[in-house]
């Protein structure tokens, strides 16, 4: 079955077609959640909420205006950023030791293995170091705008543009695909 058509009968609220879009994203998806909030047990609570609320928001969709997975993924990302901003999160992680700061600190080519389930460092690598960076600190690591202007002191202006230039040569890159 084509992804068109999956996609359809996903906002038919056909259980199938839920099921195949869950076994297809999931593992990425979760991968993006984890670089966010930093904890198994929460990504994957955060994933589960994320296709409950994209099957009921099913219908809000629209291939005109983008992928099915370029919709899931904000919804993921969104839905990460606003549990991390949520005072139960930030309640838990007050006491933490630090093993969960390691990994804070990595490289920026560092992606975690589940994001790239699809394939997406192959992708984001090819762009520029000024794309990858504003792209890694975005989509894979959860800031704000504001807070990757200032982690990469530029100008918010700055990363607002190069986010829209870089994801439209990201889109370029997997159309040539």
């Amino acid at each position: 079955m084509q992804l068109e058509e999956l996609v359809i009968k996903f906002q038919e609220k056909d259980e199938k077609a839920f099921e195949t879009l869950y076994n297809m994203y999931s593992q990425s998806l979760h991968g993006v959640i984890y670089n966010i909030v930093r904890d198994n047990a929460i990504a994957e609570e955060v994933m589960q909420d994320v296709f409950i609320k994209a099957w009921n928001n099913s219908s809000s969709y629209s291939a005109k205006k983008g992928r099915f997975f370029t919709w899931i993924l904000n919804i993921s990302r969104n839905a990460a950023i606003d549990k991390t901003r949520s005072k139960s999160f930030k309640n838990k992680k007050k006491n933490l030791d630090a093993e969960f700061f390691v990994d804070i600190l990595e490289t920026n080519e560092n992606l975690n293995q589940k994001t790239n389930a699809i394939g997406i460092k192959k992708f984001v690598g090819k762009l520029a170091k000024k794309c990858k960076d504003v792209i890694e600190l975005l989509y894979f690591k959860g800031y704000t705008q504001k807070e990757a202007s200032e982690k990469l002191e530029m100008p918010i202006g700055t990363i607002k543009t190069r986010n829209r230039n870089c994801i439209n040569e990201l889109r370029n890159i997997l159309q040539v695909k």
